[in-house]
C-alpha cells in the first residue's frame, strides 16, 4: 500500500465513524483526524517522503505530546487510544 492509499483509507475510516460510532468514538476519531491531518500536511509542506510507519510515528508523537500537555481527560485519552489502535488494525 502506498502512503497516499493509506491516507485515503484513513480518511474513509474517519468518515465511516460519523455513521457508526458512539459519541465518545466520534470525539476520539475527530481528535485523531486533527493530528493525522496535521502530520500529513506538515509532511506535504516539507516535501517529506514518509513511510506509513514514519507517518504513524509522527502522529503518535503528536498524540503523546497532547496527553502530556493535559489536553484530554483520562477517559477521553482511553477512547483516543482505542480508536487509534482500531484505525491501525483496519488499515
Amino acid at each position: 500500500m502506498t502512503i497516499q492509499e493509506y491516507i485515503d483509507q484513513a480518511q474513509q475510516f474517519f468518515e465511516h465513524l460519523v455513521e457508526t460510532a458512539s459519541d465518545d468514538e466520534l470525539f476520539a476519531g475527530s481528535y485523531i483526524q486533527g493530528h493525522f491531518d496535521l502530520a500529513v500536511g506538515y509532511a506535504e509542506v516539507e516535501a517529506l517522503e514518509l513511510s506509513i510507519d514514519e507517518l504513524n510515528a509522527n502522529i503518535e508523537k503528536s498524540l503523546v505530546k497532547a496527553y502530556r500537555n493535559g489536553e484530554l481527560s483520562d477517559e477521553d485519552k482511553m477512547h483516543v487510544v482505542t480508536v487509534w489502535e482500531k484505525l491501525k488494525k483496519v488499515l
